[in-house]
């Protein structure tokens, strides 16, 4: 080959290599600005980061097939006195309120459409849209746990129903209607005046 032909080649090897990394590191972007600090979370649980972003890109292809949907406004409101009440029984029965609090939650996962199968698929359904408070409801389904068996203190209890609040808000929150992928803008032309 000659000279011509190996720097021809080379510069295309650079090319698709510089390609590459551009791609790459916008995947990474990407899932970064969706998970937050789910995606740290994420490659924590991951022996490599290809791994743990392998991963969430399934969660994300998953979550486009599920029909999630905002809650009606008589829904929101029943739900928002719901958790009124329960927190007003904490006082009484704070163990029980915080069992109620995750059958709560639950339930209006259920109505706005994520299954609600099992635990660990819940978490990876709801970090697509709720990475940024998932924490919250790991935290809370942890304490309500070790209430179940006697080892948690009133104060557990208490953080349980404040994390466990976090994401019933945002479940709640009418704007928080999930978009899988970016919606194409239209263009519309001026009507003549």
């Amino acid at each position: 080959m000659s000279t011509m032909t190996w720097t021809a080649v080379a510069m295309a090897v650079v090319l698709i290599a510089a390609i590459g990394f551009v791609v790459l590191r916008r995947r990474r972007q990407h899932l970064r600005r969706r998970f937050g600090p789910e995606y740290e979370h994420a490659l924590n649980q991951r022996d490599s980061r290809s791994e743990a972003e392998q991963e969430l890109r399934a969660r994300e292809k998953r979550f486009a097939t599920l029909d999630i949907t905002p809650l009606t406004p008589e829904s929101r409101q029943s739900y928002a006195g719901q958790w009124t009440r329960l927190q007003q029984r904490f006082v009484d029965a704070p163990g029980a309120a915080v069992t109620e609090a995750d059958e709560l939650v639950t339930a209006a996962m259920a109505e706005r459409g994520y299954p609600t199968g099992g635990f660990r698929q819940q978490l990876a359904d709801l970090s697509v849209v709720h990475g940024r408070t998932l924490h919250h409801y790991r935290q809370a389904h942890e304490i309500s746990g070790r209430a179940t068996s006697g080892e948690a203190s009133t104060e557990d209890l208490r953080q349980a129903m404040v994390h466990y609040r976090a994401l019933f808000e945002e479940l709640l929150d009418d704007a928080e209607v999930p978009s899988p992928r970016p919606v194409p803008v239209e263009k519309h032309e001026k009507a003549p005046r």
